[in-house]
C-alpha cells in the first residue's frame, strides 16, 4: 500500500484519539517499517492491518468500523489534496463511475506501482448503483468509507446494502447504492 494511506491513517488517530494513541499501536504493532511512512513509499498491507487491530484493541471499536471511519476520512483528505479529480464532477454517482476510468489512471501516472483494488460499476436507476470491490487485500470496509466520504462530499444521503462475495474475506464485495 502507498505511504500516503498509512500517512494519513495516522494522522486520524491523533486527530480523533491523541498523539499518544497513535504512537502507543506504532510500538505496540512492531512493525517492519518502524511506523515512519512516507507518502510515496510502499508498505505492506499487513502494516495497516496490525495498526487497525491495535487500534481496535486499544478503543474497543470493531476493526471494520475503524477501516470504514478512515475510509470517510481519507476520502475529505483526498478532496484536499487532489481537487482536480473533483472538477466538472457533481454528484457521488457521477465521480464513483468514473473511479476505474479517470481517478485509477491518475493515480497510476502518480504512482506506477500502486496495486489498486478494481470497481466495476452499473447505474440500476437514477437512485441505484452496483459498485462490485475486487481486490487482493480485505479493505472492502475501506471502500464503504471512501463512498460514504463521497456522498458527504456531495451532501448526499446514501444507504448501503453489502454482499460479501469472497466468503468473508472482503475481497470481493457487491455494494448497491441507493440515493435517499
Amino acid at each position: 500500500m502507498k505511504g500516503i494511506v498509512f500517512s494519513e491513517f495516522i494522522e486520524m488517530v491523533e486527530d480523533q484519539f491523541s498523539p499518544e494513541v497513535a504512537d502507543e499501536i506504532i510500538m505496540a504493532a512492531d512493525l517492519p517499517s518502524g511506523g515512519m511512512y512516507t507518502a510515496v513509499g510502499t508498505y505492506a498491507h499487513t502494516e495497516m492491518l496490525d495498526l487497525v487491530a491495535g487500534l481496535s484493541k486499544k478503543t474497543d471499536i470493531p476493526a471494520g468500523d475503524l477501516v470504514s471511519a478512515f475510509g470517510k476520512y481519507l476520502f475529505g483528505r483526498f478532496s484536499e489534496l487532489y481537487p482536480g479529480f473533483f472538477e466538472g464532477v457533481n454528484s457521488s454517482f457521477e465521480f464513483l463511475m468514473q473511479i476505474e476510468d479517470h481517478v485509477h489512471i491518475e493515480v497510476r501516472k502518480l504512482y506506477p506501482e500502486a496495486e489498486l483494488p478494481t470497481f466495476k460499476t452499473n447505474l440500476l436507476d437514477a437512485n441505484t448503483l452496483e459498485m462490485i470491490y475486487q481486490s487482493r487485500r480485505p479493505f472492502a470496509d475501506l471502500a464503504k468509507g471512501l463512498i460514504l466520504g463521497c456522498a458527504l462530499h456531495y451532501g448526499e444521503e446514501i444507504i448501503i446494502e453489502e454482499n460479501d462475495m469472497s466468503q468473508q474475506d472482503r475481497t470481493y464485495v457487491q455494494f448497491t447504492l441507493k440515493l435517499q
